[in-house]
């Protein structure tokens, strides 16, 4: 391979494993809530469902390895089916068998 295109292939590379680090599995998020609570957290999927007003709201965001609720206090929501990236500190409500309730008080969104 030319020099040129073997950079070129390498900061490519790069480029996605830092577009992509940082961000927690929702799974790991719920299935040891303790552990995070308190701690800000990155996490990126599918808002699966969304309300708000005067731009409070809250939405869900699934990752395919679970769900995870999000407040939102300001800015507004994003609509159903969009891909987002979320940062904020997570909350642990309660573990109550094998569910587990839990939030993300959203910091700041992004496009993953």
């Amino acid at each position: 391979m030319p020099r040129p295109v073997h950079r070129l292939v390498l900061a490519t590379a790069a480029l996605l494993v830092l577009g992509c680090k940082g961000t927690t599995p929702i799974k790991t998020l719920l299935d040891d809530p303790g552990r995070f609570d308190g701690q800000t957290v990155r996490i990126a999927g599918e808002v699966r469902g969304s309300v708000g007003a005067l731009g409070f709201g809250a939405y869900q965001v699934n990752d395919g390895t679970g769900t995870l609720s999000i407040v939102s206090e300001g800015g507004g929501v994003p609509r159903q089916g969009a891909k987002v990236g979320v940062e904020g500190t997570f909350r642990s409500a309660y573990t109550l068998g094998t569910q587990t309730t839990a939030v993300l008080v959203e910091q700041r969104r992004y496009t993953p």
